[in-house]
């Protein structure tokens, strides 16, 4: 009776311990987020209330093993177990979110709305694929540590790695696929051959880097589709990136008319339109007859604007424009077939 009382006493000891440790650790951490000039948000005290829980009961069960207060054995080494593998899951959980808060505040000072984004961009891949990576590493420790607890587990474990040559050298050989594709996430991440907002051209679908991930990237496709693309692509084969060095580009629009057509008058609607639309960035203005046939003459337009949206928003635009004004200037310009008849005495 003596015995379970004291278990019974310290129990009780534990549980108000934690109870009143947990809520001091809270009300300083409340007290810090809310303070603007440190570092940390505002909810950092609520976003870390269940770790923080978990490690502290698994202290306190961690202290109570280790003081040998419990009666049967079976029991012992369940809290035992079970207080490292919260000690470790409640540590990870925190350094994960750590990570995450410092991510935030060092990506504050890049805004990836304003036109030229181009280094806010770049910042922003490079702390998403290293997120990704310090997640997973975190993650496998922390299971490798869990079970490196269980002394059953741990002893087959080293049975295996000493007598498997065998089977790793199969499952590694299986598993080289998957290994590269992490690599090739890393190398993203270092070399950037993309980076979030990009456009992009990939199996001939047009559209923005919306996720990049470890293993696979999301392209967002100009028709709200989404593309799914292994890392390994952006290593392995070719694509086209409009928005590599900047987002302006240049965009082209051809039209082809009658050899009557006056190019001169071409060219001044042309500039009159475009100095009429916000569409046109000022840069490039060039109209060029790029090509003759024994039917038309190809003219083609090129104009610049600041990003492949507004460019194809352009093309359009002047496309339409110009075959109105010949419509209605030039009619006797448009495309002709010339059939010649010669009467036979």
């Amino acid at each position: 009776m003596q015995l379970e009382k004291n278990v019974t006493n310290y129990i009780l000891i534990g549980a108000g311990v934690l109870v009143v440790t947990f809520f001091i650790v809270f009300y300083i951490l409340k007290r810090v987020g809310k303070d603007p000039r440190n570092i940390l948000p505002v909810n950092f005290a609520h976003r870390i209330k269940i770790p923080l829980l978990i490690f502290l009961a698994s202290l306190i069960a961690q202290v109570a093993v280790i003081g040998d207060i419990f009666i049967f054995k079976t029991t012992k080494e369940v809290v035992g177990h079970l207080s490292v593998i919260g000690i470790v899951v409640s540590i990870s959980w925190f350094l994960i979110f750590s990570f995450k808060v410092f991510k935030n505040q060092m990506l504050r000072k890049y805004d990836v709305d304003t036109a030229n984004n181009l280094k806010a961009r770049k910042v922003y891949t490079q702390y998403t694929i290293l997120e990704n990576i310090i997640i997973f590493i975190i993650v496998v420790l922390a299971l490798g540590i869990s079970l490196m607890s269980f002394d059953n587990i741990r002893s087959i474990g080293v049975s295996v790695l000493t007598s498997a040559g065998i089977a790793g050298i199969i499952i590694g050989l299986a598993a080289q696929k998957a290994i590269a594709t992490l690599l090739a996430g890393i190398q993203i991440a270092i070399t950037q051959p993309i980076r979030l907002d990009d456009v992009v051209i990939v199996e001939g679908e047009w559209g923005w880097i919306e996720e990049i991930n470890l293993t696979y990237v999301v392209v967002r496709i100009w028709d709200k589709r989404r593309l799914v693309v292994p890392t390994t692509y952006f290593i392995e084969k070719t694509f086209q990136n409009w928005t590599r060095t900047s987002a302006d580009i240049l965009g082209t629009v051809y039209i082809y008319v009658d050899y009557r057509i006056p190019f001169d008058e071409i060219r001044k609607e042309q500039t009159r339109l475009l100095e009429a639309t916000d569409l046109w960035d000022g840069a490039v203005n060039v109209m060029q007859v790029t090509n003759t046939t024994e039917k038309t003459v190809e003219i083609r337009v090129l104009v610049s604007a600041k990003d492949s949206p507004t460019a194809w928003d352009l093309r359009v635009y002047l496309r339409e424009k110009l075959l109105v004004f010949i419509q209605e200037n030039f009619p006797e310009s448009l495309p002709k077939t010339r059939v010649s008849l010669e009467k036979k005495e």
